[in-house]
């Protein structure tokens, strides 16, 4: 679902499954400082300011390879009891200057048989680059979040089962065709 919020921006949500509790899947979004355990795009994450609270901004380090290095983002909101977090891009090196995210969690109960999956829902909104349109744009930022929310499950689901959850999958997707934009 792409839509135009205002004139050069845009935006759209994003919906992944994951066959896990809430609050297994909680415990990793709510970890500011951790986007590298499940974001393959991720290297590594600074903490600039804060301890992970709201306010707190971090710095993140893109693999080699990409069209920018680093992204400084701050956290907005981070409700505990509704399990929504909420982050800015402030600064970066890259063309999402200004991705707002929200990320919410909601358990649902499987087919009447007890079991517990999450719906997770990422939407966000984004300026359009001057070198680039809205339809590439959301193509761009929608291909980020579905690779990011594909890697959370695949992270959570290994946690669930009591599997090792090591960095091995990062390697599992070329990334090439990623930045054509």
């Amino acid at each position: 679902m792409v839509s135009q919020v205002q004139s050069r921006r845009c935006g759209s949500q994003i919906l992944q499954t994951i066959n896990a509790p809430l609050l297994v899947v909680w415990s990793l979004i709510r970890q500011f400082d951790w986007p590298h355990v499940f974001k393959k795009l991720v290297q590594t994450c600074t903490l600039v300011s804060g301890a992970g609270e709201v306010g707190s901004v971090r710095q993140v380090f893109f693999g080699s390879g990409l069209p920018g290095k680093t992204s400084i983002e701050r956290l907005e909101r981070m409700d505990e009891e509704q399990h929504i977090n909420v982050y800015r891009v402030i600064d970066g090196d890259h063309k999402l200057v200004t991705f707002h995210v929200t990320t919410s969690l909601h358990e649902v109960v499987e087919n009447g048989n007890g079991n517990k999956t999450t719906l997770v829902v990422e939407s966000y909104t984004v300026d359009v680059p001057n070198d680039s349109n809205e339809k590439d744009t959301c193509l761009f930022a929608n291909t980020i979040i579905e690779l990011n929310l594909k890697n959370l499950a695949i992270v959570v689901e290994k946690m669930v089962c009591g599997k090792k959850v090591d960095q091995d999958f990062k390697r599992e997707i070329p990334l090439d065709s990623l930045w054509q934009m």
